[in-house]
This record gives C-alpha cells, sequence and structure tokens, in this order.
C-alpha cells in the first residue's frame, strides 16, 4: 500500500460479524453469529416504503430527518415513556444507531477525554472512542449475573469523565439494567457533569418480568442524556439502516455538526416506513417480545441440551452460552472450529471485552435468537447431535 494513512485508521481486516459471516458462507453452517433477522418485518412497514418510492419520495430527505420520522419519533417517546421532545430540535434521524452513537463520541468526545463503559460492549463504542482520541475506562459485567460492581463503577468515574457509554438492554449479556442501578449511574455522572450516552435500540425487546428504563426518565438525567433508537431492531428491517439519536437540543446540535458532513441524510421512503412503524398498536410490540422470548427460551433450551452452561438474556437479541464445558478455553479459537465442527456460527464474547478474564468471557459465546424457528431449530439440532444430549 502507498500514501499515507491516518492514525486513526483501524487496522485491515473488519469486524468480527463480517468475518463470523463469511464463515457461514464459506461453509454452510448456520449463522447464529450476526445480529440479523432472517424474516421481514411487518407489511405495513414495507407497504408504505414501497408507496413512498413509488411516489416520488426518493431524493434527500431534510438534514435532520423527515418530518413525519421526526414526528412519529417524538409520539413514540411521549407513548412510552412520557418523554416530550421537539421535534424540530431534540431529535436528528440518522444512518442506523451506529451512525448516531459515532457522530455523537466524535463531536463530544476531545482527545485524552475518559468514557466509562462496560464490558463487554458493541465493539463500534471501543472504536468510536478510540478514533475521537478518548480513553476507555471499562468496568466489567462479570458472567453469569452481570451484576453492576458499584465500587469498580465509581472508581472509574475521574476529573477527565466526559461521557458515560450504556446500553439497555444489553448487548451482548442480555441485561436490563434496573431503575436503581441507572440512578446509580446517573448520580455518579452528575457528580462529574458527564454526558450520558444510553444506547436503547432494543428497548422493545426487554422480556417480563424485566422493564426497560430509559436513563432520560430519571430525575435530573433528561438534560445530560443523549438516547440511541433504531427501527431495524424492532421492525426486522437491519439492513434499513434507520436510527436516531435524541436529548436537549443543544447537545443534538452538536452531534448533527459532525453528522452533517459524513451521510447528510438517510433514505427517505425508508425513513416513511419506519415513522408508519412506531404508530403501529400496543400487540404489535406486545406480540414482538413474547414471539421473541420464545425463541430466547428455545435456543437457551437447545444449548443446554447440547453441554453449554446457559445464562437466558432479560432482553436484546443473543444468549450467551459458555462452551467450558467442552473443554473450551479460547472462545475465539473455538469460534473459527465451530462451523466445520457442529456446522453453526457464533461470535465469541471475548472480542467485546478489553480484558475477557475480568467478564468471565474468555470460553464464552453469543448466539443470536432473532431467527425463524426453523433455523434456530436447525442449529441446535446440529449442535445436540455433534455434543450429544446432556444427560
Amino acid at each position: 500500500m502507498t500514501g499515507k494513512r491516518s492514525s486513526i485508521t483501524a487496522p485491515a481486516g473488519g469486524t468480527i460479524f463480517a468475518r463470523m459471516t463469511q464463515l457461514a458462507t464459506e461453509t454452510g453452517a448456520v449463522n447464529l453469529g450476526q445480529g440479523f433477522p432472517d424474516s421481514d418485518g411487518p407489511a405495513t412497514v414495507r407497504d408504505t416504503a414501497i408507496e413512498a418510492i413509488n411516489g416520488g419520495h426518493n431524493q434527500y430527505p431534510p438534514a435532520r430527518g423527515t418530518g413525519e420520522l421526526l414526528a412519529a419519533i417524538a409520539r413514540h417517546q411521549q407513548r412510552w415513556y412520557g418523554i416530550e421532545l421537539d421535534p424540530a430540535s431534540e431529535i436528528l434521524v440518522t444512518t442506523g444507531a451506529t451512525e448516531a452513537i459515532a457522530a455523537s463520541v466524535l463531536s463530544l468526545v476531545s482527545p485524552g477525554d475518559e468514557v466509562v463503559m462496560f464490558e463487554p460492549y458493541y465493539d463500534s463504542y471501543a472504536a468510536m472512542v478510540e478514533r475521537a482520541g478518548g480513553v476507555r475506562r471499562t468496568v466489567p459485567l462479570r458472567f453469569p449475573d452481570f451484576a453492576v460492581d458499584e465500587a469498580a463503577l465509581e472508581a472509574a468515574f475521574s476529573e477527565r469523565t466526559a461521557v458515560v457509554l450504556l446500553n439497555t438492554p444489553h448487548n451482548p449479556t442480555g441485561k436490563v439494567f434496573t431503575r436503581e442501578e441507572l440512578a446509580f449511574i446517573g448520580e455518579l455522572a452528575t457528580r462529574h457533569d458527564a454526558i450520558v450516552m444510553c444506547d436503547e435500540v432494543y428497548e422493545h425487546l426487554a422480556f417480563a418480568p424485566h422493564e426497560h428504563v430509559p436513563m432520560a426518565t430519571l430525575p435530573g438525567m433528561a438534560e445530560r442524556t443523549l438516547t440511541f433508537g433504531s427501527g431495524g431492531k424492532t421492525f426486522n428491517t437491519t439492513g434499513w439502516k434507520i436510527g436516531w439519536v435524541t436529548g436537549p437540543a443543544d447537545l443534538v446540535a452538536v452531534v448533527n455538526g459532525a453528522k452533517q458532513y459524513v451521510t447528510f441524510g438517510t433514505g427517505t421512503p425508508l425513513q416513511l416506513g419506519i415513522a408508519s412503524g412506531l404508530e403501529m398498536s400496543d400487540d404489535f410490540f406486545t406480540g414482538l417480545r413474547e414471539d421473541m422470548a420464545l425463541r430466547r427460551d428455545v435456543l437457551a433450551d437447545g444449548l443446554r441440551a447440547a453441554g453449554f452452561d446457559v445464562v437466558v438474556p432479560q432482553g436484546g437479541y443473543f444468549v450467551l452460552a459458555d462452551a467450558a464445558p467442552h473443554g473450551v478455553t479460547d472462545a475465539e479459537q473455538y469460534a473459527l472450529e465451530l462451523p466445520e465442527a457442529a456446522g453453526v456460527v457464533a461470535v465469541p464474547a471475548s472480542v467485546f471485552c478489553d480484558d475477557a478474564e475480568a467478564s468471565g468471557m474468555a470460553s464464552v459465546m453469543r448466539f443470536a435468537f432473532c431467527k425463524k424457528r426453523s433455523t434456530i431449530d436447525e442449529a441446535v439440532t446440529r449442535l445436540v447431535d455433534t455434543y450429544g444430549q446432556r444427560a
């Protein structure tokens, strides 16, 4: 390669998700690695987007988002959480929640600033903090209970703390943070005058009896919280990449300052499709949670039958399962071998950690259950056939 490279350019090689999906294609393995559904979302959402395309909505949207989607997000936040937002100034539509996270971190984290975050963490968090010149201060959520270590969390804060980056329901652990845990995090953020960035893309996938509590609803937190949302996880449209960030107008304006020079605007007809989805009846959202909880249970039970030690997730798309009973000590190496050995692809949870041992993730795998029942059943059959039914 010739020419100079930026010092913040990522190493060549791509993400773990791309690597494992490629392995699935090469081996014919069932792909429970990358968290994308293998069935389409609601017809209403798809039909609205199609009608928008055929109706001529194919040019740039307003930079902050279409009026329809901005209004729908505002109504959604009020309907579900009692959060009042000004669509014109307190909401910004982005190319997926990943861009919302990237634009927020790049615009609000300066070189040397510290970012407090839990590990394991979604991989883009670490990448964006690094690119902003920030310093990660991670706090382990240790397998299998993922309890918040309050002393370790408090010790992670300092006079250089600028941001707390949080995810609930949490990927990859499936933890749904409680109101009490969020209040403790919020108290520390307030004490250190830090901004909280809360990734809530799995908000409608908190499984009973667990309840999703938005950080912005806690006393005193709305003024210092940016919330990331997405249509992809709720409406099985991950390929549309329609996300958003909501929060105080001054913070959203700063985020838009970074975002506007990257994508400017995102998929006009797709925004209209997601807007229609956010207006769907309560029955849709209830049914989504219940159906996904059933898929979770099928996969968790199957993994147990195949000899893994399993933690049943409280929310999200993923089950974490410890492969140590199979003699595994290195999850990354095991992930490379599993497609050939059992015909199933999963992602090693260790890649989401700065210190896999501290989080108890050295031998833990992440399996996605946002799939058709037939896909999950086939994966379970292959795993049980490979490892034998646990007595």
